[in-house]
């Protein structure tokens, strides 16, 4: 396999992109100048020397700290857990400006009949609750409104109901202020405030 081909096939690993798509990278890359793709190779390599995950949420942040500023940040309400499933929707939130709470990224969705599949974190969110569990006042599961957002959050409260069984804990979840279908990353900002005010 030469080195356009393997670049291809990299790309193609990449959610939602299929081969044609990944053929068009590689060709705008030799299209581009070689400052571009060193930037781009440099960036890369970046992503291993000094990104992390947190120690909490799991999201992934740049420091040298291993908790992220959220996590750490004092002003935090922290008797609140949002439940997402990828970095890409806790920043939707965070640009919705309605949410000050804390986050927990399960690392996506289970995804029915994908190869893609993810392995979300349960053990990880399990160990996140039980380190948590005195300060906690509510869960909120806020996943994409469709058929993998409604089966990854029944699978996510079959792992948080035996945690919280006797504790005043809430469990709510997302209004449906996000049509059927609609993918929290791209909702825009009013979309995920009433979503959060609708919460049931």
């Amino acid at each position: 396999m030469d080195a356009i081909e393997r670049l291809a096939a990299l790309f193609e690993k990449f959610p939602g992109i299929g081969p044609r798509q990944a053929r068009r990278f590689v060709h705008y890359l030799l299209r581009s100048s070689p400052a571009l793709r060193q930037e781009l190779a440099k960036a890369i390599a970046g992503l291993t020397s000094s990104v992390r995950q947190c120690t909490e949420c799991r999201r992934y942040h740049d420091g040298e700290d291993a908790r992220c500023n959220r996590c750490a940040g004092r002003m935090r309400d922290r008797t609140l857990l949002m439940v997402v499933a990828t970095d890409a929707d806790a920043e939707a939130i965070e640009r919705s400006h309605t949410y000050n709470g804390t986050y927990f990224i399960l690392g996506g969705t289970v995804a029915l009949g994908n190869e893609k599949n993810p392995r979300i974190r349960e053990a990880d969110l399990v160990k996140c609750m039980q380190m948590r569990m005195n300060e906690l006042r509510e869960i909120i599961l806020a996943f994409p409104a469709n058929i993998e957002g409604d089966t990854t959050g029944a699978r996510v409260r079959d792992i948080i109901e035996p945690l919280i069984k006797d504790a005043q804990v809430l469990v709510s979840t997302l209004g449906r202020g996000l049509s059927t279908g609609a993918e929290l990353e791209y909702a825009d900002s009013d979309t995920i405030k009433n979503a959060l005010k609708n919460r049931a």
